[in-house]
């Protein structure tokens, strides 16, 4: 051991600085995405086979060897978009780039208050939107697909953005913390059975929640009917008093506001 101590040099040091910044760079770079879910689940695996061998559980140590070398294979599969684009951004210098904004927790209640007030105005002038909070799950995929904006959210800059026969109109906004990071950005469509009264605008909502934690916003142009999607579930015909109070529930995880109470999709 004292052998091995003396002939730990710089270059040693320099070897582990090196190993701890990739991995730490490789942690900020899938923290934004829904990798970070995938990798949990993969961790969950792996100590719950470690304590099947440790304590001698045949069987359960049988099953999740065979869960383990089935997921050495599906992994590439599961992290394609994320493994597609991390080699892009490395070819582009941009996998060691500084990282992005993440979510802050202090300017929630001044980011639905503003929201709020946006949504009351577009549904009274029945101005179509949609808009898009992320929460824990990052939405760096979809993000991507638009216009990368960077701006203080603010309602008149949301009625703005989604001004009719205006470039951003028709896609979604991504809202990270106090900050609308991007506009214009294409979402996937539920592919659940919905209402024929429900649009384009709803089944996008209803499609990124579905694949998300986070909570969408819609604004019928026809009707300016105001929706909320959350864990592929959709309330409508909401006023700003309701939909504040939905978005604090959710955003403070509160129980007694929670959409298993909702019933159907329709609701």
């Amino acid at each position: 051991m004292l052998t091995q101590l003396r002939d730990f040099g710089m270059l040693d040091v320099l070897d582990i600085l090196i190993v701890a910044f990739v991995f730490y760079r490789v942690i900020i770079w899938i923290r934004g995405t829904r990798a970070v879910q995938l990798i949990k689940g993969l961790a969950v695996l792996l100590l719950a086979f470690f304590f099947s061998r440790r304590f001698g559980l045949a069987a359960t140590s049988w099953l999740l060897d065979k869960v383990m070398t089935m997921g050495l294979i599906a992994v590439p599969l599961i992290f394609q978009p994320e493994l597609r684009r991390g080699l892009e951004q490395l070819g582009r210098g941009r996998l060691f780039a500084g990282a992005s904004r993440l979510m802050e927790s202090e300017d929630v209640q001044g980011m639905i208050r503003e929201v709020v007030r946006a949504v009351q105005v577009l549904s009274r002038n029945k101005v179509g939107a949609l808009i898009v909070l992320e929460r824990q799950t990052g939405l760096k995929e979809v993000e991507e697909t638009g216009i990368p904006l960077d701006a203080v959210v603010s309602a008149e800059v949301l009625v703005n953005i989604f001004v009719p026969n205006t470039p951003l109109h028709d896609g979604a906004i991504i809202i990270r913390g106090d900050r609308i990071a991007a506009a214009g950005c294409f979402l996937p469509l539920t592919e659940s059975e919905v209402s024929q009264e429900l649009g384009t605008r709803h089944r996008a909502a209803l499609g990124i929640s579905e694949q998300s934690d986070c909570v969408a916003i819609v604004v019928s142009e026809e009707t300016g009917i105001i929706s909320l999607t959350h864990e592929g579930r959709i309330k409508r015909h909401l006023d700003d008093t309701s939909l504040s109070e939905l978005l604090q529930g959710i955003f403070k995880q509160e129980p007694s506001i929670s959409f298993l109470r909702w019933g159907s999709l329709h609701g």
